[in-house]
């Protein structure tokens, strides 16, 4: 069905799904394609099938992830149904994008914990009434090898190499194994098997989603819209958002540590943030645009709403509203300092959340010495939000946006990395 058969109000009902499929997405292959999937789902009230497949090597979801499953909530919200793939074959192989080096192969035991820990999350942010869950293994572990060599048959080893990842390997003479070519062939017949009519993913899965178009048409199916969404800088401003960085916000982490680790976020990519990683309507983000563009936001507080729609996206009005409170409390009805440094707490330094006031302070390199660490506690001389810290031996448990002070002059805002 083409969007010129249809009627004036079918017409207007296509356009303004494309308006919104278009904010905060980098590419659509090709958007003409999906235009016309769209007029058929208007034409005969039949939801699109929009496909994401999730690697079950890493299964805390972060800011980052959640660019491309608001995505699909958009798509949800729009009428059409959500085909989830839980990569637990495809997980057993790892996807090499962005690889130097062959990726160590997961247990199933692994795979079926991560893809548990994943379902959980998912639906903070998806409709479950619209999203159905698919395990790879249900049709991958099922081919015969004819089939696979059937399947293998259909790319060349050349468009393999295509590949940046591959071809750098390639070049440098590093090793590649030939299990590593079937991770973009088994995640596009993800899609044949599924008859998947749009694939979303992040700028770095765009030759797996092609490989799903590629495959599709070999099958005799009506290929697959590839639609790419940005990746997300972190908390840094320079390197893509990822938990190994510390330059995270998890979407499971405690309210008082998104709305700390949100007031970090560099003002210059607010915006971005809002755009790609909220529920803030289109009219409220061209307002805010307008508002920091002209002055008459300021910038401190539409860090602070970004912050309180971060919490209460993930734990709801109630938390939200505390979260924001604990912040002015601590930063703007106190006598600190505007510009406080910040330090990363490494997570691999706190056992169950807590670490001993004095190891806290040599591990961020307040003290050069233990003795030293321990004589500052002892003469009152750090405090923790405000409050003094006066047994060595205490434990604390820190949050991202707590303020350690250490003498007079030195303060410290922490970031639980």
């Amino acid at each position: 069905m083409k969007w010129e058969q249809l009627t004036p109000e079918q017409q207007l009902e296509v356009d303004r799904q494309l308006n919104a499929i278009r904010r905060g997405v980098v590419e659509i292959v090709p958007e003409d394609e999906l235009k016309d999937k769209i007029a058929n789902s208007v034409a005969t009230n039949k939801p699109l099938k929009v496909k994401l497949g999730l690697d079950p090597s890493a299964p805390d979801i972060h800011i980052g992830h959640t660019v491309v499953l608001h995505k699909l909530r958009q798509f949800q919200e729009l009428g059409h149904d959500v085909q989830l793939i839980i990569g637990d074959f495809t997980g057993r192989i790892g996807d090499p994008t962005g690889k130097s080096e062959t990726r160590k192969q997961l247990s199933e035991e692994d795979v079926k914990r991560n893809a548990e820990t994943y379902q959980v999350q998912i639906y903070k942010i998806l409709d479950k009434a619209r999203t159905t869950v698919y395990y790879n293994s249900e049709w991958l572990g099922a081919l015969n090898f004819a089939e696979v060599l059937t399947l293998s048959a259909k790319v060349t080893v050349a468009r393999m190499l295509e590949r940046d990842d591959f071809k750098k390997r390639y070049q440098n003479g590093l090793p590649i194994g030939i299990h590593e070519f079937f991770y973009p062939l088994m995640q596009g017949y993800d899609s044949v098997a599924l008859e998947t009519d749009v694939e979303l993913g992040g700028t770095d899965q765009t030759f797996n989603l092609l490989m799903g178009r590629v495959l599709q048409k070999e099958y005799g199916k009506s290929p697959q819209v590839a639609i790419t969404t940005p990746l997300i800088e972190g908390l840094d401003g320079v390197q893509k958002m990822s938990k190994s960085l510390g330059n995270y916000i998890g979407i499971d982490e405690e309210p008082n540590q998104i709305y700390g680790k949100a007031m970090s976020v560099p003002d210059e990519l607010m915006v971005k943030y809002y755009e790609l990683a909220t529920d803030l309507s289109n009219e409220q983000l061209e307002a805010l645009r307008q508002g920091l563009a002209d002055g008459t936001t300021h910038p401190r507080d539409a860090k602070m709403q970004l912050a309180r729609t971060f919490v209460r996206m993930y734990h709801g009005e109630e938390a939200a509203q505390a979260a924001e409170q604990h912040f002015v409390t601590v930063f703007q009805q106190r006598a600190l300092p505007e510009d406080i440094e910040e330090m990363v707490i490494p997570a691999n330094e706190l056992e169950e959340g807590r670490i001993r006031i004095v190891k806290l302070l040599m591990v961020l390199g307040l003290q050069s010495s233990t003795s030293e660490a321990k004589r500052s506690v002892q003469q009152g001389a750090v405090k923790l939000n405000e409050e003094k810290l006066n047994d060595p031996i205490s434990e604390v448990t820190p949050q991202t946006g707590d303020v350690l002070q250490v003498g007079k002059r030195k303060f410290v805002k922490l970031i639980v990395g």
